[in-house]
């Protein structure tokens, strides 16, 4: 491999350093309602849990990684789950939404997993695994395609 030297100048080394963070992981404690929106834009690992209910969001403002207790965002406008963690240790709440699909959301969830009062008419993208109930109630759903192959408690529909 062949090395280079580059000399960059200050405006350069920024441009250069905010990319570089672009992909940087956050890890904090838990996010809520309070303190939220430093986070905007960001890609967080968390260790406890984020609460999002009731804020009216659209789309998830943050990029989730993983969560290690539960992860709601009941109670909002979402339309997908793009930018939910791959993995929540606790439970997985996104009920009372517009969501069409459950593209995005988590592919373990280790308690329940409730998705009812949306739009749904499939449940291609839920997780694979779920440790505790599902609860996929009164969405328009056509088809169980993509149901979890493990479910630890009931499968509610």
């Amino acid at each position: 491999m062949k090395k280079v030297l580059v000399e960059l100048n200050e405006r350069e080394l920024n441009v250069l350093k905010r990319v570089l963070n672009e992909n940087e992981v956050i890890e904090v404690d838990h996010i809520d309602q309070n303190n939220y929106k430093k986070y905007i834009g960001k890609t967080v690992k968390v260790k406890r849990f984020v609460d999002l209910d009731d804020l009216g969001l659209t789309k998830l403002p943050i990029n989730f990684t993983t969560v290690g207790g539960s992860f709601y965002c009941a109670y909002n406008e979402l339309t997908s789950l793009e930018g939910c963690p791959k993995e929540v240790g606790g439970h997985f709440y996104c009920v009372y939404n517009k969501l069409t699909s459950l593209e995005g959301a988590p592919e373990k969830v280790g308690g329940d997993f409730y998705c009812y009062e949306n739009k749904l008419t499939s449940l291609k993208g839920a997780p694979v695994k779920v440790g505790g109930d599902f609860d996929c109630s009164d969405n328009p759903l056509v088809t169980f395609e993509g149901k979890p192959k493990f479910i630890g408690g009931k499968f509610r529909y």
